[in-house]
């Protein structure tokens, strides 16, 4: 392990995932498998980010929906919308039903089809009344809750790069992190993410409980679109690394509140 990997890779993961201006000198695969491990990390800081906007709305005496919405808009600057361009674009890609070529011709254009209008409106709607929700339980429950699922939606990033799981391409974003995380790596990014669930403790146990809950369960069901996305595409892109963010996010974000209100 090199030092100078791990902090290169830390400003690959601003640079590229943020909005944030960080000049990167240096770009390889050994850069970009940190990158994908510091995303997790990342995703953490941005949810965070999220849920004190939306505690602070709360505080200026706005609703809690009102608070989420631009809470949610907040983090899409921060990210550029990055994820859920990747997001919109797969569902268009799959959606047209086409070869793996023709569906990835699809993803490439810079429109965006009936499939990705449609699953961004119920993605970022989910999103956004789920949060609320939890910031009718409490202001910690936001903040606690989008900082575990932005770690969530990342850590999804990063499993799918493990060695095995291939690239679409010869070229792009997937391509370059495809199979640059190795199983010790991606258990440590795991394991860190399960312990940021003991934040939830602030709240109540039974909260912390629900992190765990939307940890897992958002992680199963972004699984379930990349095994789908590999097995129609022939691999992962940038865009099928943005759809397991967001399905990540928006599926513990749901069972999150979910579970929270019925403990």
């Amino acid at each position: 392990m090199s030092v100078s990997d791990a902090v290169a890779g830390a400003r690959m993961a601003v640079g590229t995932f943020t909005v944030w201006p960080v000049r990167v000198e240096r770009v390889d695969r050994a850069v970009a498998g940190w990158a994908m491990r510091w995303a997790p990390v990342l995703g953490g800081a941005l949810g965070a980010l999220i849920g004190a906007a939306t505690a602070a709305g709360l505080w200026l005496g706005w609703s809690a929906p009102l608070s989420a919405l631009l809470a949610t808009g907040l983090g899409a600057l921060a990210t550029r919308g990055l994820h859920l361009d990747g997001l919109a674009d797969l569902a268009d890609g799959l959606g047209s039903g086409r070869s793996a070529e023709r569906s990835l011709e699809v993803m490439r254009r810079s429109d965006i089809g009936p499939f990705g209008v449609l699953t961004l409106l119920v993605a970022v709607g989910a999103q956004v009344l789920a949060l609320a929700g939890l910031a009718e339980l409490s202001p910690g429950a936001a903040v606690v809750g989008a900082l575990v699922a932005g770690a969530a939606g990342r850590t999804a990033a990063t499993l799918a790069c493990l060695r095995g799981v291939p690239s679409a391409r010869p070229d792009g974003l997937g391509a370059f992190v495809a199979g640059t995380v190795r199983p010790p790596a991606a258990l440590v990014c795991f394991l860190g993410l399960v312990a940021v669930c003991a934040l939830g403790l602030f709240h109540s146990p039974g909260f912390a409980l629900a992190c765990a809950a939307g940890v897992v369960v958002g992680l199963v069901a972004a699984g379930l679109v990349l095994w789908h996305a590999v097995r129609r595409l022939g691999g992962i892109t940038g865009d099928v690394l943005g759809a397991l963010v967001e399905t990540a996010v928006t599926t513990a974000l749901l069972v999150m509140v979910a579970v929270a209100s019925h403990l």
